[in-house]
């Protein structure tokens, strides 16, 4: 099947420059900035028997070896290898100055610009997304220059940084102009990843929520809404290893997994979409159930392939490796399906 054209609906291009100092606290700071003192803590971590620790810095070294790249093309570089060639990517931008870790070196308008000049060179392989934190004026403002200006492709939002999907800013102005345009929305949508400064876990996953996402949709009907990640690792990992009690009427509620599979069945939900960035990545044994949720028409019909690179840094298989054994386990009508087909009407393009 080599005239597939495979869409990566998820990646990053982020360098340091674009992450605040003091990310994901003050504590790792020293980590970032002494060379040698990360592996260090890593080795005596291990001997110490502090494994999970220890790991943890593992996937903060290799997070920083990609984020210390210089260039966002740079990083691109990178992921392009893993991929065939004409493969298309949806970069996805971050707006961490307002998560409480103090402001980046580079603002977002420069990260945006630097992104638009990739796309401009990229032959059409680059799919720029604009990002915004709706609580900032400057970030609302700059996101419209990325979309009204820049043309970029779609908007991303990070509701785990600190606010609803709902926002007024994002309700009353991005959403109406992305209807407008015909340009679709992707959300972070799964229990880990960035938690802003102060924020509780609970107040955290309330914001994330899958169906913290309804009136969005009832609202805009006809926005193009993608929940990034498909849920997440702990929700498939209890999907999978503690099941659902089938007399608990908000068992599949609570699980972010099973409601997604439920909101992507049932058509008064619109245009809904979820990707399988990261999660399908990180845990390997995914796969044979994703293959079983897709045999379903409606939930194939709104699945997108993406990886969520470079967070795929953290995992010891290449993109390569899991994009193969995806591609194998699920067959080419399906993987076609979600990595050629979807992701064209996702973006508007058919």
């Amino acid at each position: 099947m080599a005239d597939i054209r495979i869409t990566n609906c998820h990646v990053h291009t982020f360098t340091d420059a674009h992450v605040p100092e003091f990310f994901p606290h003050p504590a790792a700071w020293p980590l970032k900035r002494i060379p040698g003192l990360a592996r260090a803590a890593r080795v005596a971590l291990a001997f110490i028997g502090q494994e999970r620790l220890a790991e943890s810095v593992e996937r903060l070294i290799r997070f920083r070896q990609t984020g210390a790249a210089g260039t966002q093309a740079r990083i691109l570089a990178e992921i392009a290898r893993q991929y065939p060639y004409g493969t298309r990517f949806v970069v996805l931008p971050m707006d961490m100055a307002h998560g409480g870790w103090g402001a980046p070196k580079r603002p977002l308008s420069a990260q945006h610009d630097e992104l638009a000049a990739m796309a401009a060179e990229s032959e059409g392989r680059v799919l720029p997304f604009a990002t915004v934190d709706p609580r900032s004026d400057d970030s609302v403002t700059e996101a419209r220059r990325a979309i009204e200006r820049l043309d970029f492709r779609g908007l991303k939002i990070y509701p785990r940084i600190g606010f609803p999907p709902d926002h007024e800013a994002l309700m009353g102005t991005l959403y109406p102009l992305m209807v407008e345009r015909g340009l679709p929305v992707l959300s972070h949508c799964s229990r880990g990843g960035v938690t802003g400064r102060g924020l509780s876990v609970r107040r955290a996953d309330a914001l994330t929520d899958p169906r913290a996402m309804l009136p969005v949709i009832e609202a805009h009907p006809a926005l193009r809404i993608c929940l990034a990640h498909f849920g997440g690792q702990r929700d498939w990992d209890s999907y999978i290893r503690d099941g659902l009690d089938p007399g608990d009427a908000g068992a599949r509620r609570r699980n972010w997994l099973a409601s997604i599979l439920d909101m992507l069945r049932d058509h008064a939900y619109g245009p809904l979409w979820a990707d399988i960035s990261f999660t399908l990545f990180a845990r390997p044994h995914y796969l044979p159930f994703l293959k079983v949720f897709l045999e379903d028409e409606a939930v194939c019909a709104r699945t997108l392939f993406g990886s969520d690179f470079y967070m795929t840094r953290q995992v010891e298989t290449s993109e390569r490796e899991v994009s193969v054994r995806l591609r194998q386990t699920l067959g080419e009508d399906t993987f076609r399906a979600i990595a050629e087909t979807n992701p064209e009407r996702w973006l508007g393009e058919r």
